[in-house]
Order: structure tokens, then C-alpha cells, then sequence
């Protein structure tokens, strides 16, 4: 566990980092596109689980191994981040807004949380219409076939909600802010670099991934727990992976 008051801690961090970045980045570029790209070419539902196992055990191994790890590096580091975050002013401002309005924050994520209920239940009507399932980026080829595929993208919805928020909410930030020293660079870099480990899924899944990586940044700043950007994560992935195809195309009724 690196200390924040050795010497060499900020330089072992730095360095850290940037092998991180650097892991991330070109497993993204190569590793992720190369075999998405392979995936959207599979017709057989055998080859399709193959590779969801596959991305299933190397999620666990690369981003929950990889969490641990870092987290076993930097937890003192972490009180201090989420110290350094409350004295942001921005921040201040938004905890004072709650405070002053009452239930004005509440109100919103409610609503929000209506929208989506909503946005949903338009886009199963729409997509029964049309046959056609509307996304953010390009996941189409990802959205299970069968009963046995659905089984899979339940549990990677679920691994991606637990190993990422820990990594991009906790780790990655923290190892950010003990370099930097700066929490609004340990939030916004995490968040960006959250959102372009979607390259995959072209540009629109860059912005909506960033855009949703910020929400859940924000759950977990104003909340204090992890345990709800996970939560709301897996829902998110489970309303795609899940809940659409049974839906739209009745995968559970298909057997593979």
C-alpha cells in the first residue's frame, strides 16, 4: 500500500497511470475492435458464446484483477480524493442546492428515472414495429439471439457493472488524484477515459458512454457508495442485454 506522505509514492503513481492508459488504450484500439469486429461476422450461436465467455472471464481477470490491485495500492489515497472532491466548488454548490431544495434532487432523479422507464417501453414499440432495436453506438450484434446467449449478456451486465465501477469510479480516479494532486483531473479524466474504451462502438457510443460515465460518476460523488453506480450500471447494461431482446424478440423462448 503506497503511503501519501513517501517521497517516492507521486512518481510510482504517475507511472502507474500512464501504463495504465497505455494498457487500456491499445487493448481498445486493437484487442476490442478486432474482436468485435470478428463478432458481428459469426452466425453460429456457438461461436457467439465462445466469444461472450471469453469477454466475460477477461473482463473479470483484466478489470476486477486490475481494481483490486490498484485499490490494495492507493486505499489510503481515497479518503483523500473524496475530501478533495467535497471542497470543489462545483460540488459545494450542487451539495448546497440539495440541502437548500429539499426534494428538487430527489424530484429529478425520479423523473429521470421515468424518462428512461418511458424511453424504453417507446423504443420496444417502436422496434416491434419495425423489427429494428434503436441503440446508442453500435451494439446491435452484441443483443442475444437465444435463451443461452441471454444468459450471458445477464452475466455481463452484471460482471460490468461491479468490475467497472470499481475500476473507473474508484480506482482509476484515486491513482489520478495521488499523482495529480487535483480531484476535479482524477474525475474528469476518468470519466474520458471511460468513455473512449467504447471506440468499438464508433463515435456515438464514445459520447453516450462518456455521457453516462459522468452520471454515474455523479451517483457515486453525491451518494458516498459505490454500491449505486454499480447498481444503476448493471440495470443500464441489463435494459440492452436483456430486457429489450426478451421483448422485442422473445430470445427466451428460443433455445440454442
Amino acid at each position: 500500500m503506497l503511503s501519501p506522505d513517501a517521497p517516492a509514492s507521486r512518481l510510482i503513481l504517475w507511472v502507474l497511470l500512464a501504463l495504465i492508459v497505455v494498457v487500456l488504450a491499445v487493448r481498445a484500439v486493437r484487442k476490442d475492435r478486432r474482436e468485435y469486429g470478428r463478432f458481428k461476422r459469426f452466425e453460429r450461436t456457438r461461436n457467439r458464446q465462445r466469444m461472450m465467455r471469453k469477454w466475460l472471464i477477461d473482463s473479470v481477470a483484466v478489470f476486477g484483477g486490475s481494481s483490486v490491485i490498484l485499490l490494495l495500492l492507493v486505499w489510503r489515497y481515497l479518503p483523500l480524493f473524496l475530501d478533495a472532491v467535497n471542497e470543489w466548488p462545483p460540488f459545494r454548490w450542487l451539495r448546497g442546492l440539495v440541502e437548500d431544495t429539499g426534494g428538487f434532487i430527489p424530484g429529478v432523479a425520479l423523473g429521470a428515472g421515468i424518462a428512461l422507464i418511458v424511453g424504453t417501453v417507446i423504443a420496444v414499440y417502436l422496434a416491434r414495429k419495425s423489427g429494428d432495436v434503436p441503440t446508442i453506438g453500435d451494439i446491435g450484434a452484441i443483443l442475444p439471439r437465444n435463451r443461452t446467449e441471454l444468459r450471458y449478456g445477464a452475466a455481463l451486465s452484471v460482471n460490468a457493472g461491479l468490475v467497472e465501477e470499481l475500476m473507473f469510479r474508484l480506482a482509476v480516479p484515486t491513482v489520478v488524484f495521488g499523482a495529480s494532486g487535483s480531484a476535479p483531473a482524477a474525475v474528469i479524466a476518468s470519466i474520458l477515459l471511460f468513455g473512449s474504451l467504447h471506440v468499438y462502438q464508433g463515435l456515438p457510443g464514445i459520447v453516450g458512454s462518456t455521457v453516462i460515465g459522468a452520471v454515474l460518476m455523479l451517483l457515486f460523488l453525491s451518494t458516498g457508495s459505490i454500491i449505486v453506480p454499480i447498481v444503476v450500471h448493471a440495470l443500464i447494461d441489463l435494459r440492452s442485454l436483456v430486457l429489450i431482446p426478451v421483448l422485442v424478440f422473445g430470445v427466451a423462448r428460443v433455445r440454442a
